[in-house]
Order: C-alpha cells, then structure tokens, then sequence
C-alpha cells in the first residue's frame, strides 16, 4: 500500500519531512498534472503520477501540506480528493494552509481539528468553529490536522494513527524529534534494527 503526499506550486518544504522520512516504503508524490512544481524553497519536485489516477482503494495515506493556493480554487481539486478519501475510510492528514482548503470543502464543519489559528479558518467560511481545539496537532477519525508550527507533532499522529510504531517506540520518537531529548535515542534507535 502506498502513502501519497500532493505536491503543488509553493508548498511549504518543512511541513512533511518528518512524516516523509519515516514512513515504511517513503512516499508517493501526486501532482494536478505530470509537470515538475517548485517549492516554496525553489525546490523542482516532478510528480510520481497525477490526482485523477489517485485512487484511495490504492493509498494508506494522502498528506496535503500547506502552500499559499490554497487561499483561492486553484488546490480544490486536492480537497475534494480528500473528501473521496475519508468517504473510504482511507486517512488523510492536512498541515497549515491545507486546513483551510479542506475548511473551505465542508470537511472540518463536522470533525475536530486544528489549523494555524481559528480565525484564519473562519475566514475560510466553514461552519465547524465549534470543533476547532487549541492544539499542535488533532487526529478526528481518519483526518489529522496541525498549524504551519507543529510538522513534528503532525508526524506523530500520522505515525501514531497508521500504527507506524509501537506507543514506546512513537513516543521516543517525538521526544528524539520534538524535545531533542537524548535519552530517547536509543529507544529509537534500536527498534530500527
């Protein structure tokens, strides 16, 4: 099973990379067509496959990290996919600008989650301000979602979500990763083999 990460015009670099480095097999990249994107960074990233072949019975995962298109129609092609991907049951995980998209598409009216602040949400129109929580990073089901500052605590739900590690494994991780805790290492360390 494969683990897919949409790549598009301006997305931000740092929000993924943990959640892509530590996921078994590594990722998936799926762009709005086949040509290469650039990064917020500058970064040329050339799609694996494109979003119309994206199909959820064939992904583990879809992480939508965030990127300035999503303020505007040009990603609602990315958030209605994510409504495909929850209606089977497959996870989706959305950082940053990526929850206002998803705001925008209805999908945080009836779900917890959080984002980079509620009133940047709101701004989005969406009815779901009552289930907005105060918190680096909120798993709801098959969704997750974080602010533009939590990329570690987002990897953690993802990883703690899918089962990518054992609890005393997952926790040395986010002590290794997000506290720069030491001690924590060999924990990691050794579960890798």
């Amino acid at each position: 099973m494969s683990f897919h990460l949409a790549v598009y015009d301006t997305l931000a670099d740092y929000e993924y990379g943990h959640v892509a480095a530590h996921l078994p097999g590594g990722v998936t990249t799926v762009g709005l067509t086949p040509d290469p994107v650039t990064t917020k960074a500058g970064l040329r990233v050339q799609p694996d496959m494109v979003l119309a072949d994206l199909d959820p019975a064939d992904s583990a995962l879809l992480v939508l990290p965030g990127a300035d298109l999503w303020f505007g129609d040009a990603l609602a092609p990315f958030a209605r996919t994510a409504r495909t991907f929850l209606d089977a049951g497959v996870p989706v995980a959305a950082i940053c600008g990526a929850t206002f998209g998803l705001a925008a598409e209805g999908l945080l009216d009836d779900r917890d989650h959080t984002s980079a602040a509620a009133e940047y949400l709101a701004a989005s129109g969406y009815r779901g301000g009552d289930r907005y929580r105060e918190a680096d990073a909120v798993t709801d089901g098959d969704l997750i979602t974080a602010g533009p500052t939590d990329p570690v605590a987002f990897a953690r739900e993802i990883f703690g979500r899918l089962g990518t590690f054992p609890p005393e494994v997952l926790g040395a991780w986010y002590r290794l990763f997000h506290d720069s805790d030491a001690a924590a290492y060999p924990v990691f360390a050794a579960a890798q083999g």
